[in-house]
């Protein structure tokens, strides 16, 4: 069997008038996230991970944000599109693990329903999928809750 381990990482900014979306998921939140796409950094970082794996680029080669038709983008689409690519180099998930960072909202309620989410999409068990959720204890930019970031890695298997 042979293995790839690749990481992911995104962040973005808090602002007002846009959804938070995370993994899928519209969190209730006075704030979103700002971006070309819906913003999902859960599931941006973890497409980042599934392409680094394979030496394949990053999102943003893929989905550039000067492009119109990524504008306001379900992520999770995108993600279906990644998961495609690394399938056809004769490549699948092994399991997926990512770190939400954000001072607030609260995480840990929404994360069943996004690991639901994210699995239907990559036609996964959920418990491939690992989430966790902390905060960067006020300091920085994420800590001022000015935005939200995932680092988030994924292994790939092909036997």
């Amino acid at each position: 069997m042979n293995l790839r381990i690749g990481n992911g990482y995104d962040i973005h900014q808090l602002v007002s008038d846009r959804p938070l979306i995370l993994g899928g998921v519209q969190i209730p939140h006075h704030l979103g996230l700002l971006g070309h796409s819906d913003a999902d950094v859960l599931t941006h970082a973890i497409m980042d991970a599934m392409l680094g794996a394979l030496s394949l680029g990053d999102i943003g080669h893929y989905f550039p944000p000067t492009d119109p038709q990524w504008k306001g983008a379900d992520s999770l689409k995108l993600l279906e599109q990644v998961n495609q690519l690394v399938q056809s180099k004769g490549w699948q998930i092994g399991n997926l693990d990512s770190v939400i960072v954000a001072e607030r909202p609260k995480i840990k309620p929404h994360i069943p329903a996004m690991r639901d989410r994210l699995a239907q999409t990559l036609q996964l068990d959920p418990e491939l999928i690992g989430i966790k959720a902390t905060t960067n204890e006020k300091m920085d930019a994420v800590g001022r809750e000015e935005g939200i970031a995932v680092y988030a890695v994924a292994l790939l298997t092909r036997s």
